[in-house]
């Protein structure tokens, strides 16, 4: 499945404990500019409002600027679409303490474009920098072994 947008920085500020996929409800030129890889996801998360589960603050600019409608917000919250037993358990998780819903990719599959979203739990900035030393040292490893190999 081609990934159409991606929130690199979601797996380095988040620890990501279960993924879960949803539909999006769209309008036409949303679809057409999603389709073009057109999607920001930085900054976005997900909400559970009224029994119901919204993307919000991903932007997604206009397929043709020119022929705009007046009202059209790129910013606008977009409702995502899961079964009613789906949302009982996010409401159940994201209850715990200092779990969270956050956007990780949107991709097409069979047409459909979908979301990939996460619960996860926020890093301290403490297992941030500890994160980068383990990735370096590994580099620092993979380098070592590429030399002598």
């Amino acid at each position: 499945m081609k990934s159409l947008g991606d929130n690199k920085k979601a797996y380095f500020d988040y620890e990501i404990l279960e993924k879960l996929e949803a539909g999006m409800v769209l309008i036409g030129q949303e679809v057409k500019s999603i389709k073009l890889g057109r999607i920001n996801l930085s900054g976005a998360y997900v909400i559970l409002r009224g029994g119901e589960v919204y993307l919000v603050n991903a932007s997604v600019p206009p397929y043709q600027p020119k022929n705009l409608a007046s009202d059209y917000d790129p910013a606008r919250p977009r409702k995502l679409l899961l079964r009613r037993a789906e949302i009982k358990y996010l409401i159940g998780k994201t209850q715990e303490k200092r779990l969270t819903l956050i956007p990780l990719r949107v991709y097409a599959n069979k047409g459909k474009i979908k979301l990939e979203f996460a619960i996860a739990r926020g890093r301290k900035k403490a297992n941030k920098r500890e994160l980068i030393k383990k990735r370096e040292t590994e580099r620092e490893i993979e380098r070592e072994l590429k030399l002598r190999g």
